[in-house]
């Protein structure tokens, strides 16, 4: 049963939760009914905490595991459980009792109702000579025809083509298992026998070499990753030194700018003053000039009162 959550958690792993990651697994995060259900929770005497333990352990376990590698050691569990690789069918025998049908890879089975492990008779593909229905009935011909045939019947109508397809295909899988490898087939089985035999002699094998290639490339990305990712912060930190010693400078300019605008109002100002300061002193001199020429008139016309009051006297006297 433990192999059924291998299973689970291999068939999963790659699309849906990723490498295992101690840094980001949290609790509960396996805990759920497609992994665990309650049935099998009920079978045991193990709380969900302590599955999920056990879980966490198998799925860090598979850490560095491609789809395919996992799909393989899916495969690989999966082929060890009694029930693998067989459909079940319900079936009745002619005394109308309840059966089961089971087609697999090697041929049929037949099942009591209540026991699906352990066939109560058996056919292989090679044992068979022909399969047929007709309505509800199905009729397995034996290659001895001294055997009887054997007869049942189905339980729904609709099935029994299904059910004929999947014996035909299984049959031809049989038979081509048996004829002899191609070249191509040969080839692939020999590769593998070498890389089982490196891996015996403790030499990595192909699938090793690839796995440590592939997580030395993962390991490169992620550092190519983090080198871009602070590249970029760098560039970030450079832009807005750019950006801070732009509105430096622009505010340098502006005041410079500014200072220029004092200094020429500055000395327009000083030009204006020193025009007044000239016109000003114009002004002095010629206001000097007329009260000099005013003080003149002032002494001429008293010279010429003096003289006109020395006169009158003398006319007086005489």
């Amino acid at each position: 049963m433990l192999g059924i959550f291998q299973l689970k958690l291999l068939s999963t792993k790659i699309p849906v939760y990723g490498d295992y990651d101690e840094s980001t697994y949290k609790p509960g995060m396996l805990a759920s009914e497609a992994l665990l259900p309650q049935r099998v929770i009920d079978q045991y005497q193990m709380t969900p905490e302590m599955w999920e333990e056990r879980i966490k352990i198998w799925y860090a376990d598979h850490k560095g595991m491609s789809r395919d590698e996992a799909e393989m050691e899916y495969l690989k569990i999966a082929q060890d459980l009694d029930m693998y690789g067989v459909n079940y069918f319900q079936i009745s025998n002619k005394k109308e009792t309840d059966l089961w049908l089971g087609v697999t890879a090697l041929g049929l089975n037949i099942y009591e109702k209540e026991n699906k492990l352990t066939p109560k008779t058996s056919f292989t593909w090679s044992e068979i000579r022909n399969i047929s229905f007709d309505d509800k009935k199905f009729v397995i011909k034996p290659v001895d025809k001294t055997s009887p045939n054997f007869v049942f019947f189905s339980k729904k109508v609709r099935m029994n083509k299904h059910i004929l397809d999947l014996c035909i295909g299984n049959h031809d899988l049989f038979m081509r298992r048996r004829k002899p490898d191609t070249m191509e087939v040969q080839q692939m089985k020999a590769q593998a026998k070498e890389e089982k035999s490196r891996q015996s002699s403790g030499q990595p094998c192909r699938r090793q070499v690839e796995r440590n290639k592939l997580a030395r490339e993962k390991q490169l990305r992620e550092a190519a990753e983090r080198e871009r990712a602070a590249m970029e912060q760098r560039l970030l930190q450079y832009q807005e030194e750019i950006r801070l010693a732009n509105e430096a400078l622009r505010r340098s300019e502006e005041t410079a700018d500014l200072l220029a605008e004092k200094s020429r109002v500055a000395e327009e100002e000083a030009m204006l003053l020193s025009q007044k300061a000239a016109e000003a002193e114009q002004e002095i001199t010629r206001m000097r000039l007329s009260a000099r020429k005013v003080s003149l008139n002032c002494i001429s016309n008293i010279q010429l009162v003096q003289d006109s009051l020395s006169a009158l006297y003398l006319i007086k006297h005489l």
